[in-house]
């Protein structure tokens, strides 16, 4: 009899994992997929859709199609309930499916409450998820019509700092081509100790780039910041400041999805999975968790608390991670990877419009032996074809392929 194994999610870290176990144990293994949308979207491709450069086709595609060509079984519902001591996950139509191994790729939902005034139906912007991207491309758009100052920030708890960036610079040079560049203050306001810590301590040089970058293009920054809230044209800082803009996106710290955090002991005080360096839940051992959905050990304190950059490089390392683990327990044997977050290397392309930085090193956390920062308009040319590559091999998936 096969081995069931349920994979919750079917972005960066629930088409990996079930791609890999299904190549890797083939018959052997009844791999089934659940999740609310029927589509991939390459995410990394939001920072582009508020200024028309992407459409949804441009970056997704049918995830049920792909899946059923590689032996996969797909249930398009949202879980509604996890019992992992019974084994079963229980999906909104009411049907129940047991499971041997479960697999959380369940990613976040925004954390609205510690900053209101953001996202659909706020006074700020956001773009981490495709209908706050898509809103947000209505808001640009009436800007344009009714330009003033703007700001771009990141609050206290957010980790996704590389898209706030690029979607900073872009915003400058979206300034640029429509000639309001020498017209609109543009400010960025982030929790970050300094510009260029990421999420992830920094890197090298960065700093003094990302000071350079933010120079060029004439954008004051305010560094250290916590928000208090996003009001009608005009956000609040916790110090008593408050910016006034015309328009405004703020990325927001992740929480995990409630049905994660409503299972006993699974996840942290923010709903994030508990795991092992196997991405096996540090109290269920057949429960696994990847990418935004497990939790991240942060081996610093900052005077404003920032997030980790949960991003799709270290998301697909930790699906390939479990898929082999659990492979590695059907066949009766211990997992055989280990590797946590902190040693994933850090490969990640800024994109700044016309220009960017590719942004290397050994580890995604300190300390580190390699880290390197290149700047340059050939990283917003990687970033394109990175994008159109990504969106082929995942359509395809040839989840293999680097």
């Amino acid at each position: 009899m096969s081995t069931k194994v349920l994979v919750l999610g079917s972005n960066f870290g629930g088409l990996t994992a079930a791609l890999a176990l299904k190549d890797e144990l083939g018959p052997d293994v009844d791999v089934t997929v659940v999740s609310p949308s029927d589509r991939f979207v390459f995410t990394p491709s939001l920072i582009w859709v508020p200024f028309g450069k992407r459409t949804f086709e441009d970056i997704s595609f049918r995830v049920d199609r792909t899946l059923d060509a590689h032996g996969v079984h797909f249930v398009h519902e949202a879980a509604t309930h996890i019992d992992p001591t019974a084994q079963t996950v229980v999906t909104e139509s009411g049907a129940s499916h047991d499971y041997d191994y479960l697999v959380l790729a369940t990613g976040f939902r925004n954390d609205l409450d510690t900053v209101p005034g953001i996202g659909l139906g706020g006074h700020a912007s956001t773009i981490t998820t495709v209908p706050d991207a898509f809103a947000a491309a209505r808001d640009w758009t009436r800007f344009l019509e009714d330009p003033g100052d703007v700001v771009i920030g990141a609050t206290q708890g957010a980790g996704c700092f590389g898209a706030a960036y690029e979607f900073l610079f872009n915003t400058a040079y979206r300034l640029k081509r429509a000639g309001l560049d020498k017209k609109v203050k543009l400010t960025y306001v982030t929790a970050e100790p300094f510009l260029g810590h990421f999420g992830i301590g920094g890197l090298p040089h960065g700093e003094q780039l990302l000071g350079m970058f933010t120079r060029m293009n004439g954008i004051e920054t305010i560094t250290n910041a916590a928000m208090e809230s996003v009001d009608e044209r005009s956000l609040r800082l916790s110090d008593g400041r408050t910016l006034d803009f015309a328009w405004a996106m703020v990325v927001p710290a992740f929480r995990g999805q409630d049905v994660v955090s409503a299972v006993d002991g699974l996840t942290d005080d923010r709903g994030f999975v508990a795991v092992h360096d196997t991405y096996q839940s540090l109290k269920y051992p057949h429960v696994y968790a990847v990418g935004v959905a497990a939790a991240v050990d942060v081996p610093w304190t900052t005077a404003v608390p920032v997030g980790v950059p949960k991003t799709g490089f270290p998301t697909e390392q930790q699906a390939h991670a479990a898929a082999r683990n659990i492979a590695a327990q059907v066949r009766g044997e211990e997992p055989v990877v280990h590797k946590a977050f902190g040693d994933i290397p850090a490969l990640c392309v800024m994109d700044a419009g016309n220009n960017g930085v590719i942004i290397l090193a050994d580890k995604m956390m300190p300390p580190r032996k390699h880290g390197v920062l290149i700047p340059g308009p050939q990283a917003h040319a990687f970033k394109l074809a990175f994008e159109k590559y990504f969106l082929w091999k995942s359509k395809h998936g040839y989840v293999g392929l680097p």
